[in-house]
């Protein structure tokens, strides 16, 4: 494929490109072995993809440390016109980029479709800024004239997940680039085909051959020699707890700072005074959106007891409700992206149903009538008296509810602070003074307030405790790709 070849509708799947993105192309797969990326809703291999090896993975660093000294060198006001011509391209080929989506995850094309505009307002966003990001002065005195320079830290590097593939890649690079930074991608082996297609997008705005490379394969050899690698200065990283730590490692060999949003099991929280036709709107949402592959979904539902009855009946005949499909045809809930999270899901549901939690609905995998070997598994509501249970402590990363019921407003708090994870949390109530002392109590990055998912690209994101640290999206996103110099002079 033709580096400037940037018209997606003409692509087939039988077509897509398969090789990392290099430089400004796609580089020859010269032998390379192969991994398949599956259609979750069917079972059966899209394409396949070339591993890149440490080589190629070095190549990648080379040319984006080239591309540095060209891209921090332009004018803010170049970055941020290249920039936003990236957000008018992501738009103009939305719906081809949705539909790969779908096919890759197997999301519901809405959802494919809200994640690639998405995708396009990051660029937007950090377009704005690129000539904005100033440093400041500070008053010494008359004897001295002192003031800072924010400077790009260098050649990134970022290890997306397969649950939001393009709009992840775009969280990072975008206010990577506006700093003056150059990235290298390593999208999730599951789902690699948008990060990619990103390419030639970039190529066609305008931006500089090396300042978007991407490098696909596996986790343990590409992802490995990518954070491993001391050219690299930042690494942000999106995905589980033990690979996080992995990163942490890796980047801490060649002191390379980090950023890890490592998930979370984020408890929604319903008083009894809430508006429970929003709380059961807001509760849907936020556990079956992606079937439930969300870092921040809201799959623990801590309800006051004296309107627990009657939310958790209007949940499960919802769920209950609920059909499976292909993601291209807009189901209620699309299938798991692999059949290793298929297994991953189904082991936690019977483990904790063999430990004695009751099974409000589903708890198998769901047979969806054409589609008999989709990755499909049931929407699942399980009663959990025991807080300490797996089903509550452990992130499922499935359309699996853990339902906890409450006291009063303290035990409510109490529980929604009883895990390890801080990612956010929710409340839905109609006493302010309530949810304002949650907001100030809850041990969480982001909270939401009468509404899940609230907020947007301009609003910071990240997590405490085992959600890990740094902020991804707003203003706050710029610190990950810039450093303070400081200078000095005597008058």
């Amino acid at each position: 494929m033709n580096a400037a070849s940037s018209d997606l509708s003409r692509y087939s799947i039988g077509d897509l490109p398969f090789t990392s993105y290099i430089e400004g192309a796609f580089i020859p797969a010269a032998g390379a072995p192969m991994h398949p990326t599956f259609d979750p809703a069917s079972g059966e291999v899209l394409t396949s993809v070339a591993i890149a090896s440490t080589e190629v993975v070095a190549e990648a660093v080379a040319s984006s440390a080239r591309a540095l000294r060209v891209w921090r060198s332009k004018l803010p006001a170049e970055r941020a016109r290249a920039l936003m011509t990236v957000a008018r391209l992501i738009r103009r080929d939305l719906e081809t980029l949705a539909r790969i989506e779908s096919l890759d995850s197997g999301k519901p094309l809405r959802e494919a479709r809200g994640d690639i505009e998405t995708s396009a307002r990051y660029f937007e966003y950090y377009a704005g800024v690129a000539d904005k990001f100033e440093g400041t002065s500070i008053p010494l005195g008359e004897q001295f004239f002192s003031f800072t320079l924010r400077e790009p830290v260098g050649v990134t590097a970022h290890i997306i997940p397969w649950n939001f593939p393009l709009v992840t890649t775009a969280r990072g690079v975008a206010p990577a680039l506006a700093a003056g930074c150059t990235a290298v991608v390593k999208p999730a082996e599951q789902t690699p085909l948008s990060a990619l297609l990103l390419g030639p997008l970039m190529h066609e705005a305008g931006i500089p051959p090396g300042v978007y490379n991407v490098v696909v394969g596996i986790g343990a050899v590409t992802g490995e020699a990518l954070v491993s690698h001391r050219g690299v200065a930042h690494v942000t990283f999106t995905g589980s707890v033990k690979t996080g730590k992995r990163v942490m490692h890796g980047a801490a060999d060649h002191v390379a700072s980090v950023t890890l949003e490592l998930g979370g099991k984020s408890p929604l929280v319903v008083l009894a005074d809430a508006d429970l036709d929003a709380a059961l709107e807001g509760t849907l949402k936020a556990i079956f959106m992606n079937a439930g592959q969300v870092c921040s979904c809201g799959s623990r539902l801590v309800v006051e007891k004296a309107v627990a009855p009657q939310l958790i009946e209007r949940i499960v005949s919802a769920a209950r409700a609920m059909k499976g499909g292909r993601g291209l045809d807009n189901p209620d809930l699309g299938p798991l992206v692999s059949d290793v999270q298929l297994k991953a899901v189904s082991g936690h549901v019977t483990a904790g149903m063999s430990r004695g939690l009751e099974a409000l609905c589903g708890g198998k995998r769901m047979n969806v009538p054409g589609l008999e070997n989709g990755w499909f598994f049931e929407p699942t509501l399980l009663l959990c008296p025991d807080a300490s249970d797996a089903v509550v402590q452990e992130e499922i990363f499935g359309p699996v509810l853990a339902v906890q019921i409450a006291d009063n407003y303290d035990d409510a708090v109490h529980l929604a602070n009883g895990t390890d994870f801080g990612l956010v949390a929710g409340i839905y109530s109609r006493d302010v003074g309530k949810v304002l002392r949650f907001a100030r109590d809850v041990d969480a990055g982001q909270v939401f307030i009468n509404q899940f998912f609230a907020g947007g690209v301009e609003t910071p994101f990240g997590g405490t405790r085992n959600s890990g640290f740094g902020r991804e999206k707003g203003l706050a996103a710029l610190q990950n790709y810039s450093r303070i110099k400081t200078v000095t002079a005597k008058l």
